[in-house]
C-alpha cells in the first residue's frame, strides 16, 4: 500500500472515531440551551470557512478570480430562494462564462 492509500484509511478510522464519540459523550447528558445554541452553529461556520477558503484561497495567497462570481451568483440564487439544482447551475455557468471571456 502507498503511502496515500494509508493516509486515507487512518483519516477514515479517525473521522468514523470522531464521530461516534460524540453521541457516547453527550448521550444522556443534559447541557444548557446556551451550549447547544453554540453547538448548533459549529457546522455552518466550518461550511463557510471551507468555502471561502476553497473560493479565494491558493497556498497561502488569497486569489480574486471566476471562482468568486460564481460564488456571488449562487449567493444572489440562493437569497431568491432558487432551487439547489439551479443554484449549482447558475453558480456553474457564471464561473464557465467568466473563465471564456477572461
Amino acid at each position: 500500500m502507498s503511502d496515500v492509500w494509508i493516509t486515507i484509511a487512518a483519516l477514515a478510522v479517525a473521522t468514523a472515531v470522531l464521530r461516534a464519540s460524540g453521541p457516547v459523550l453527550l448521550g444522556g447528558k443534559s447541557y444548557p440551551p446556551r451550549v447547544w445554541a453554540v453547538m448548533a452553529l459549529i457546522a455552518p461556520a466550518v461550511l463557510a470557512a471551507l468555502i471561502v477558503t476553497e473560493t479565494v484561497g491558493e497556498g497561502t495567497s488569497i486569489v480574486l478570480d471566476e471562482r468568486l462570481a460564481g460564488l456571488a451568483a449562487a449567493v444572489a440564487a440562493v437569497v431568491m430562494r432558487a432551487p439547489i439544482l439551479a443554484v449549482l447551475v447558475i453558480a456553474a455557468t457564471a464561473t464557465a462564462t467568466l473563465r471564456v471571456i477572461i
